[in-house]
């Protein structure tokens, strides 16, 4: 499942703005829910597709959700993306991004505040026929409930929150400025529809000021990249710092999961300088690795695999 943003802020900040940026759709609709993937630009990626003269390239993506206003009903709607992108209004009379940031974290953890009592109420309910599990939880939630009343987000707790939680104020937020000493929303949104390059001329071959907010992303959620190397097709794929060859295979398709047998691993830098598969293998740059390999930052990987 591709990792999830939500795009939240104050109203008429540039919200839909970042997500046609993001998404290059062609342009999200403003006061509505808008939900698209957008590609994580990556050098690597078509390096590597040189080498082996593929014929598609597929970039790594993020889904991303932007809701309207930023009332408790619309932010429950982002209790499971793995990160928050606030964009706080950086132009016009008076810009306060600091003090606007400084609101939505309160009402972040307001809404974290009211989600908490619900669940309180609904599990003291269950709790009467007298299952020590929910007596458990009820405990646990009126703590839970007396942190997040002191004003201290839920990433604060000293232990570990009930499963059944799904906070706001425990996700990355993620502050970005629209405006002076920020990004123009508007421009990088029109950019967006251009072809990349014919965007990239316009920047004088500069890089986008999005890539800035991919690669916070990319730290805020402890992502690596890992590359599929084909003619048919080269491909980008996000995992999470630590996480396995298994992990990969699944992320490619649970199949490959299920049948895995073991990987091929090659660093892309091999890969590039040697100029296809055959010579990095003769040169002894090619590893065999099992399921509990951890896959690192740039590997290229070949699956094995039997069903």
């Amino acid at each position: 499942m591709a990792l999830e943003v939500g795009i939240v802020g104050p109203s008429g900040s540039g919200k839909t703005s970042l997500f046609t940026a993001l998404t290059k759709t062609g342009g999200g609709e403003y006061g509505k829910t808008n939900v698209g993937m957008a590609p994580i630009a990556d050098a690597r990626l078509e390096a590597l597709a040189k080498i082996v003269s593929a014929r598609k390239i597929t970039h790594a993506t993020i889904r991303v959700q932007d809701v309207p206003g930023a009332g408790e009903a619309q932010l429950g709607n982002l209790r499971q993306v793995d990160a928050l992108l606030v964009v706080l209004r950086g132009f016009g009379d008076a810009p306060d991004p600091d003090g606007d940031l400084e609101t939505f974290s309160l009402e972040l953890l307001v809404a974290d505040r009211d989600h908490v009592e619900r669940r309180l109420e609904r599990v003291e309910k269950q709790a009467k026929s007298g299952d020590p599990k929910l007596r458990a939880e009820v405990e646990e939630l009126r703590s839970v409930l007396a942190h997040v009343e002191t004003g201290v987000p839920l990433a604060d707790y000293p232990r570990e929150l009930p499963p059944e939680l799904e906070p706001l104020t425990t996700k990355p937020l993620l502050a970005v400025v629209n405006g002076p000493g920020g990004i123009d929303l508007k421009l990088e949104a029109e950019l967006a529809e251009l072809p990349d390059e014919e965007a990239a001329a316009y920047r004088d071959g500069g890089a986008s000021a999005l890539d800035e907010i991919a690669g916070r992303l990319r730290d805020a959620l402890d992502l690596i990249t890992f590359f599929t190397a084909g003619e048919k097709d080269t491909r980008a794929w996000t995992l999470r710092d630590g996480q396995t060859a298994l992990d990969a295979a699944g992320a490619i398709h649970t199949d490959i999961a299920r049948g895995f047998i073991r990987c091929e691993v090659i660093d892309w830098r091999d890969l590039v300088e040697a100029g296809s598969h055959a010579e990095v293998a003769r040169r002894g740059l090619q590893r065999l690795e099992g399921k509990t390999y951890v896959v690192r930052d740039g590997d290229v990987l070949n699956i094995r695999f039997n069903v």
